[in-house]
């Protein structure tokens, strides 16, 4: 194994995938919102940072090039298993991370059946803005959860009467619910749709490859 600094940080960023759910398993919300999305973006960050040292100083090689799209299906699978088990279980988060999940299964599989013909489905550009998509839409969705639990703490002991008070001018807003509902309701939605155009790309990339692979997929008779 090359144990250079793009491999280095690509390591870290697969192991930092598990300890997504950890967070939750450790520290109660919104701390735990807090360092998953802090670690998340972090690990994102060194997508692009392992790709460009590999290429910049010439350190590219077959463990990174294998490690790197399974640390990231490792971030993108296990940070949608997480917010959609903190989340309403609604179907319009669960039908886009179906999508993905689904496609990036299916892709893992396409490239152990190859076997050695596998480079054939090397990363594309789309493939890349793909990841990018997806991960800005999960760090967006973390956020949500951490505006979320703010407005949680910030309405604590109050009846709904008073809420609707104070989100309505009637009394003052020292707490500042206006602004936290607004995150929250902005952040929920950015997120989504964020999600949705990375769904779309996902299965636009899967059958780009289903494409490339087909002609490798014919049993000879």
């Amino acid at each position: 194994m090359n144990w250079n600094v793009p491999n280095i940080l690509t390591v870290l960023r697969l192991l930092a995938a598990p300890c997504l759910a950890i967070m939750f398993l450790y520290f109660t919300r919104p701390y735990a919102d807090w360092f998953a999305l802090m670690l998340f973006v972090s690990a994102a960050a060194t997508d692009w940072i392992d790709g460009y040292l590999a290429r910049a100083w010439k350190q590219e090689t077959k463990l990174g090039a294998m490690l790197d799209p399974i640390a990231d299906k490792a971030m993108v699978v296990i940070a949608l298993m997480v917010i959609i088990g903190f989340s309403s279980w609604s179907p319009w988060l669960i039908l886009p991370a179906t999508v993905i999940l689904f496609r990036e299964v299916f892709v893992s599989g396409l490239r152990e059946y190859l076997g050695d013909t596998a480079g054939t489905l090397k990363v594309t550009k789309l493939a890349k803005w793909k990841t990018a998509l997806q991960m800005t839409a999960i760090a967006v969705l973390f956020s949500q959860g951490v505006f979320e639990h703010y407005l949680g703490m910030g309405i604590y002991g109050m009846d709904s009467a008073m809420v609707q008070a104070i989100l309505t001018g009637a009394e003052e807003d020292v707490l500042g619910l206006g602004w936290k509902v607004e995150a929250t309701e902005w952040s929920g939605r950015i997120g989504l749709w964020l999600l949705w155009l990375a769904a779309g790309l996902t299965a636009v990339t899967g059958w780009d490859y289903l494409m490339k692979a087909a002609p490798y997929l014919k049993e000879s008779r």
